[in-house]
């Protein structure tokens, strides 16, 4: 995902040791379009996908580590192929999404499902998936920032060129996302790999 989701902990246990999670789930029932240079409701819902946790790679780890750094979640990795066998999350198109954060005090992964979560929603991070650009603009800061933007990359002629794409990416391409963060009004760029 990029920008990576990042967080700074604080107030945990030194000596106990946490996992931290996240996962992303629809943040209402609508599917939309994008209209006369708005986003705007094209309907209902899709279907929702299998819902994954992600699991950041140092978990477990001690309350003083995790206090100690930036936490970010740069390998989580989006998609929209249904069939996905990656462990990515899997994410329909034109769909209001809201990333969650989880700290799980837990020693052993295999004890997350008799364990209590503390879950936290940033609003601003709220997106809608998509899986094409129409603004040039938006292409470019993907290219300029995103380490996984493998397929705008230049192609050692001097141009650049895109892959050719339908609405969807190939069935084990990746999805796309645009973030919209509303209080800011800044667009920034997610992708999966």
């Amino acid at each position: 995902m990029f920008p990576p989701f990042k967080v700074r902990c604080t107030g945990l246990d030194k000596k106990a040791k946490y996992i931290l999670l996240m996962d992303i789930v629809a943040a209402d029932d609508c599917r939309y379009k994008f209209h006369n240079s708005r986003w705007m409701v094209a309907g209902k819902a899709d279907p929702e996908m299998p819902k994954r946790m992600y699991i950041h790679p140092d978990s477990p780890a001690t309350g003083e580590q995790w206090m100690s750094k930036v936490v970010t979640f740069h390998k989580l990795k989006l998609t929209n192929n249904i069939s996905d066998k990656h462990g990515f999350t899997i994410l329909n198109s034109m769909h209001k999404y809201q990333p969650r954060f989880h700290i799980v005090r837990a020693n052993d992964i295999l004890k997350l499902p008799y364990s209590t979560f503390r879950t936290y929603v940033f609003p601003e991070t709220e997106f809608i998936a998509v899986t094409a650009y129409q603004n040039d603009k938006i292409t470019q800061l993907k290219i300029d920032n995103n380490p996984f933007a493998k397929g705008f990359r230049d192609t050692g002629n001097g141009r650049r060129e895109k892959r050719k794409r339908d609405n969807f990416f190939p069935l084990m391409g990746n999805m796309s996302v645009l973030l919209c963060y509303r209080k800011k009004d800044i667009l920034a760029i997610c992708t999966g790999d």
